[in-house]
């Protein structure tokens, strides 16, 4: 995970010269132009994604042979975790198939992980916390990657609804959805 990271941003620095290439011989307009502009946006959240993912690696790694959670919050982080990954996932399917409706109910998805993340926080801030305050930030810092992950799978999501319609995803509500060139 560590290591993989580089490729995404060296992925990342690649499509950003070509979209600068492509700017700067083609002055792409309308469509054109949007699909380069969101293309650069959507490479970022996914390379702030890889730097997020490395981070949770690092953390791991930093604690190892020991863990940075304990084991009464192990099933919150486990959740958190695959819920990013789901996520992420969902967002990689609205980038393929360019499905508007997919990508709106993402935010949706996202709330579930809002609900983990006070979870975790309402734990640490028991009066019954006993691991101290090392692993509280480990906590912290491990929830707070994940909720970040998560929130860049939606803001990929909100930036192929803008490719497709043209429209920010805050301004569609699902039903309203239009399709590209009607």
């Amino acid at each position: 995970m560590i290591a993989a990271d580089q490729k995404v941003d060296d992925l990342q620095h690649d499509l950003e010269a070509r979209a600068i290439a492509l700017l700067a011989r083609q002055q792409p307009v309308a469509t054109d132009l949007r699909i380069v502009v969101t293309s650069l946006r959507m490479s970022a959240d996914l390379e702030r994604s890889g730097d997020l993912a490395q981070h949770v690696a690092k953390l791991t790694r930093l604690r190892f042979p020991d863990r940075a959670v304990p084991n009464d919050l192990h099933a919150t982080i486990l959740q958190m975790g695959q819920l990013a990954q789901r996520l992420m996932a969902k967002a990689a399917e609205v980038i393929i198939t360019k499905d508007v409706d997919l990508a709106m109910q993402l935010e949706q998805d996202d709330d579930e992980m809002d609900l983990l993340h006070r979870a975790l926080f309402q734990h640490l801030m028991d009066d019954r916390w006993k691991h101290g305050i090392e692993t509280a930030v480990d906590v912290t810092l491990l929830g707070r990657y994940y909720e970040r992950f998560a929130d860049h799978a939606v803001s990929v999501a909100k930036r192929v609804v803008y490719l497709v319609t043209g429209e920010h995803a805050d301004e569609l509500q699902p039903q309203d959805t239009p399709v590209e060139g009607a």
